[in-house]
């Protein structure tokens, strides 16, 4: 079975391009089979970007865990051109599809293969944000959760953004018993933007 959390190079390639508006910014993505999400920037992403661009700030260090083609990272690293914005995916045609994607709408951020936080060497992150990939399974993002933690500042911020019906009280509960606290910044149309800070 081809998942877009899976290396599937092998499936037929069928390109295209799409639109994307944000604040004052337009955004031109292009997707393929076999990347999530392909025919448009999904609500769970953008309901992701907009409750953290309302924060008003992302720090220096911002790992996009899960970043597909790139949409999050991307916009967000448009919106806070001072944060070094690393992104990372299991998926080789996500990726590259990420850096043609950083190149076109102008950014400058970091992309590279990584089986979870396999090639992140990194623990010194002020922000770990991440669309979980739900069909991996639990465990798959549970250990999403936990190395987000192994990865952060003291201080730093994990961002999630997860359906209801899809786990995401669940979701919550292991975050908070990760973090020792996990807190629902916004709910949209089924959706749960969960924040954790790490305290050390």
């Amino acid at each position: 079975m081809d998942h877009y959390f899976t290396d599937n190079r092998h499936l037929a390639e069928n390109r295209k391009e799409l639109s994307f508006r944000f604040w004052c910014f337009t955004f031109y993505f292009q997707t393929d089979n076999g990347v999530f999400s392909k025919d448009a920037v999904d609500f769970g992403s953008r309901a992701l970007i907009e409750t953290i661009a309302k924060q008003g700030e992302l720090h220096e260090k911002v790992l996009d865990m899960g970043c597909g083609y790139g949409p999050i990272g991307i916009t967000l690293k448009k919106r806070f051109t001072k944060s070094e914005m690393h992104m990372v995916d299991v998926n080789p045609r996500a990726v590259q599809l990420a850096k043609e994607n950083a190149i076109r709408n102008e950014v400058e951020v970091s992309v590279c293969v990584s089986d979870l936080y396999e090639a992140v060497a990194d623990h010194d992150f002020s922000e770990i944000i991440t669309n979980p990939p739900i069909r991996a399974g639990k465990q798959v993002i549970y250990q999403i959760f936990e190395g987000a933690y192994a990865h952060l500042r003291d201080g730093g911020v994990l961002w999630v953004v997860i359906r209801k019906q899809q786990g995401a009280p669940s979701a919550k509960e292991k975050i908070a018993s990760v973090f020792g606290n996990c807190e629902i910044m916004a709910r949209e149309k089924g959706y749960w933007i969960l924040k954790a800070v790490k305290r050390v």
